[in-house]
């Protein structure tokens, strides 16, 4: 997508009217799965107000992400959309920024202090690091406790994003890949020769040699260190799997 594209829809999201869910007030002990659902994630099992079924991912956010609430993080969400599931975080945890990627912000319909929307196409190097530094990212953040990627599902795009974004995990803090095993199942989405993300897991936790075209050979030996600590889900239907990687060094 071309820039005047992209500065297109940065310009109608800061036209458009947003929520403003710093109004909204829930229990302290709420599940995300309520959550997920008030907000219409399809991060959600169930969504009440549309009576329809979503990927069932929240039970999976809440075995890994239960004992963070309490904690003062900086997320970064890469694939927002509706900007339901930063929503639905910012309720979730006690005292986070959120900064969330995507490269058509005209559906977000959400809005608060504590989230942080910005329009670019995160395969774009040169627009990323325009984003970072715009945070104050190696000045003042330095590293993301949680990274979630629930962009596009292009395997090169899930590939690229890890490799670049891995070594600005924090220690302990997790990287989440949502529907990882799509571009098994959607043709088009596996776009590249290098092995779809689940395959590469396995080279990962068997420790095997093989080169990749979109990982670079530290991420790779970064990421080989942390093999024991990747967690593969199966959602509620049959496209749906999460991944959750905690970087532990």
């Amino acid at each position: 997508m071309n820039f005047l594209s992209i500065f297109k829809r940065n310009l109608i999201f800061k036209l458009k009217k947003k929520i403003d869910i710093d109004k909204d007030i829930f229990q302290n002990n709420i599940k995300l799965e309520e959550l997920f659902s008030f907000y219409r994630t399809d991060k959600a099992n169930y969504i009440k107000s549309e009576k329809s079924h979503g990927h069932g991912y929240a039970e999976f956010y809440e075995k890994h992400f239960s004992n963070l609430r309490d904690k003062k993080l900086n997320i970064l969400e890469i694939g927002s959309y509706s900007g339901a599931s930063a929503a639905a975080f910012v309720k979730y945890f006690k005292d986070i920024n959120i900064y969330c990627l995507d490269i058509n912000l005209t559906k977000f319909l959400y809005k608060s202090k504590k989230i942080h929307p910005f329009g670019l196409d995160v395969s774009n190097k040169k627009m990323i690091s325009k984003f970072l530094n715009k945070i104050n990212f190696f000045e003042n953040i330095k590293s993301f406790d949680i990274i979630i990627d629930d962009g596009s599902h292009i395997l090169s795009d899930q590939l690229k994003a890890i490799d670049y974004f891995f070594k600005y995990l924090n220690k302990d803090g997790y990287y989440v890949i949502e529907d990882y095993k799509f571009s098994e199942y959607i043709p088009h989405l596996k776009d590249t020769d290098d092995p779809c993300v689940a395959d590469f897991f396995q080279i990962l936790k068997k420790n095997n040699k093989k080169d990749f075209k979109l990982i670079s050979s530290e991420t790779l030996e970064n990421l080989k260190k942390n093999s024991s600590n990747i967690f593969e889900y199966k959602g509620s239907t049959k496209l749906s799997s999460i991944a959750f990687i905690k970087k532990l060094n």
